[in-house]
């Protein structure tokens, strides 16, 4: 367990968000699932009771989820993973990988979405861009998120870095490896 006051904030509020992006899945499904019952149920009785708003509250959920998962995923290891050997490692290999996979990709290259999107994602909202499409929703809002996702996503990148750190630096004792474990895929089958 690590003591430190910045990982115990963040990962409380990675964790919390995570439940949040939970309901806005549940949301999303609902939502789905109203928009293909509206439009066969519209069709049959020969009344439009779906709308362009509805498609594109589904796809802002979904972004919404994408977004601001990566750092829930980050923190539960849930994340995509390239090597197949990591999984064997010991636990101060995995650190290791992890300490020089944060530093050389993982936070360079949010910093270098938030560089790049910034422009666009001010001039959204300079013109309150919204959907071209009859009844869809504004995007700006979405486009601001793209900026706190990848805020909240180095942020728990730090806090991962200095939880592998300190195992690095054996003040957190490897064998008793609090990180969850890699997801058993085949459990799920």
């Amino acid at each position: 367990m690590n003591d430190n006051p910045y990982v115990r904030i963040v990962d409380r509020i990675t964790g919390g968000l995570g439940r949040i992006i939970s309901w806005l899945a549940f949301a999303m499904v609902l939502i789905g699932a109203y928009n293909a019952i509206a439009r066969y149920l519209g069709r049959f009785i020969g009344v439009n009771l779906s709308s362009n708003l509805y498609l594109e509250l589904q796809w802002y959920l979904f972004s919404l989820i994408f977004l601001l998962g990566a750092g829930f995923a980050l923190k539960e290891n849930a994340h995509v993973r390239v090597d197949v050997i990591y999984g064997r490692l010991k636990t101060r290999a995995r650190a290791r990988i992890n300490v020089i996979g944060s530093v050389l990709m993982l936070i360079p290259f949010c910093i270098f979405v938030l560089w790049v999107s910034w422009p666009s994602i001010r001039n959204s909202w300079a013109v309150l861009e919204s959907s071209p499409d009859p009844g869809g929703l504004p995007r700006y809002p979405l486009k601001a998120v793209i900026i706190v996702a990848f805020v909240l996503l180095v942020a728990q990148g730090i806090s991962e870095l200095i939880k592998d750190i300190g195992i690095l630096r054996g003040k957190d004792d490897p064998e008793a490896d609090t990180r969850p474990a890699e997801p058993d895929l085949g459990a799920l089958l």
